[in-house]
């Protein structure tokens, strides 16, 4: 995944925007690279949003390679109050992935995105969420990117699933490897687990997150911009 050519300017424009979604409106940031070919979707995990430093990381480093993204809030303020004390929302596979789904037909409406591939990069109960979307938008999803996700929690969904998908996990994060390898089994597309040596679950230790941004980059061009250098 190559870096953005210094001779083209200014980092790309992030975007405010709205998204209107089955019982909620959303709050989310777009950024379009002049060229961008495919536009990555963030699916935030628990407790997250799209303010996620770890999530605005790995986005920049997509940037960098020519992809857009759209970091988005899949719960309202009121929605993420409530989880706080609940924790509830956050395990609501079906209610997050319809607004993913929400949000993919929002980013296919619009002139300035519609003709782009599309890829989803979940973390956490988000990559549950990013999976039963992609198999709701089958025909549209080309590409997944999960970063130490639940993917265990989209169940049965998992055999319906037509985009290869990356499963991103650290060394340290045991419980998770072994969830990850059981959705592994379950998936019928191309599919690979990678292990960062020596992360934990949140990525925190020096260059795990760069590691995950290098890897996720490198999967959705293959699949999503595959002519691209």
């Amino acid at each position: 995944m190559g870096a953005r050519d210094p001779r083209s300017g200014s980092p790309p424009a992030e975007h405010p925007v709205r998204i209107a979604a089955p019982t909620a409106t959303l709050d989310g940031d777009l950024t379009v690279p002049d060229g961008a070919r495919a536009v990555i979707l963030f699916a935030h995990g628990s407790g997250s949003g799209r303010h996620s430093p770890r999530n605005r990381l790995v986005a920049r480093a997509l940037q960098d390679a020519g992809l857009a993204t759209l970091l988005m809030d899949l719960l309202t303020r009121q929605e993420e109050a409530a989880d706080a004390v609940t924790g509830r929302l956050r395990f609501d596979i079906p209610l997050l992935a319809a607004r993913l789904v929400a949000a993919t037909d929002w980013i296919l409406a619009r002139a300035d995105t519609g003709r782009l591939r599309i890829g989803y990069f979940g973390a956490s109960t988000g990559a549950a969420a990013a999976l039963t979307a992609a198999a709701e938008r089958s025909g549209v999803v080309g590409a997944i990117v999960s970063r130490g996700g639940r993917p265990d929690l989209a169940g049965p969904v998992l055999a319906h699933v037509r985009a290869p998908t990356l499963l991103i996990v650290g060394q340290r994060d045991q419980a998770v490897i072994a969830m990850n390898e059981a959705a592994r089994r379950e998936l019928r597309v191309e599919t690979q687990v990678v292990i960062v040596p020596g992360a934990t679950h949140l990525f925190e230790e020096p260059g795990a997150l760069e590691e995950v941004a290098r890897v996720a980059g490198r999967w959705f061009l293959r699949h999503l911009a595959p002519n691209d250098p």
